[in-house]
């Protein structure tokens, strides 16, 4: 396994099933009396939040807790980041603190790297959202919810076609999920205004579209993206929310679009009533809520293949 995991192109074709697959294994702990395996007994785990989130932040905190880990939270308000200090002097803080792995969420698309490649931290850093850069783990989290309404929750999504919708110039998930679902196997195509596509889109493994109607009509999946206000989003890239809510929204008769087995996705937090009507994020189709129960186990995966090494050598 590597050895950070900063971006989705990190992963190859079989390391990714490999998460998948451990996550899959993980999973089943949801089931049990006691939530906890021994697996990460001693280690230390740093949440090191520089935005606001709270799926997020959560998701990875239940998930080294439930490997045993100690958990670290640390977020920037009301911290000496407030005050003025470094990136460089935080990480040597965690450092001194012994950091096994530092989950890092930062408003700077690179800052995860820059931590990874400096030697200021000793331990793994695993990008929790950079910028509008990358998301790996909600890639991977999405596969996984993916793989198993799609393909039985076994092998790789080859074939299979994933419509992703909106606001994809500020989304880090879109980013990460073009190059995971491509990674494994999966049709993806973008769908979005042009002044939301971002430059350099030619050099993705997705095709483009300004159709959604189309688009849905051959779609295994629909993501539908939240639109970044707190990123510009709504600053002229579209007439009105009213008017992007009718070409790029999703409600109940463009849900009927969708093949029978088709399923519809959201990374949250919802605008309800501008991407997504609320009947179609509450629809029995929809798998919103199911991928926050999912993120626990693939960041449980994740955390588990960094720090403790493959399955074969779980010391249960």
């Amino acid at each position: 396994m590597i050895r950070h995991l900063l971006s989705a192109a990190d992963l190859d074709h079989t390391e990714a099933l490999r998460v998948l697959d451990t996550a899959a294994e993980l999973l089943a702990l949801a089931d049990r009396p006691i939530k906890k395996l021994p697996t990460l007994r001693g280690r230390t785990v740093v949440n090191l939040f520089f935005e606001d989130s709270t799926r997020t932040r959560i998701s990875f905190e239940a998930a080294a807790k439930r490997l045993s880990a100690d958990v670290i939270t640390f977020s920037a308000k009301g911290s000496s980041v407030s005050k003025g200090e470094s990136l460089k002097d935080t990480a040597l803080t965690l450092q001194a603190l012994g950091a096994d792995a530092v989950i890092v969420r930062h408003q700077s698309s690179g800052a995860p790297h820059r931590l990874a490649a400096s030697g200021w931290v000793d331990g793994s850093v695993v990008n929790a959202g950079d910028g509008t850069h990358e998301h790996p783990t909600q890639a991977l989290l999405d596969a996984f919810t993916l793989r198993r309404h799609l393909a039985g929750g076994v092998g790789d999504l080859d074939g299979r076609r994933i419509t992703i919708v909106g606001d994809v110039l500020h989304s880090r998930v879109a980013r990460s999920n073009a190059l995971l679902l491509a990674t494994l196997g999966a049709e993806v195509t973008l769908v979005a205004p042009p002044t939301l596509l971002p430059v350099g889109i030619d050099s993705w493994p997705v095709s483009t579209s300004y159709d959604l109607d189309g688009a849905l009509a051959k779609s295994d999946a629909v993501m539908m993206l939240r639109v970044q206000r707190e990123r510009g989003a709504a600053g002229g890239f579209f007439p009105s929310a009213r008017e992007y809510s009718r070409r790029y929204g999703i409600d109940s008769r463009r849900m009927a679009l969708l093949p029978d087995h088709a399923i519809v996705m959201h990374p949250g937090p919802m605008n309800r009533g501008v991407e997504i009507t609320a009947e179609v994020a509450d629809h029995e189709r929809s798998v919103i809520v199911e991928q926050v129960s999912n993120g626990v186990a693939v960041r449980m995966a994740v955390l588990y293949l960094l720090l403790s090494g493959s399955a074969g050598e779980q010391d249960a």
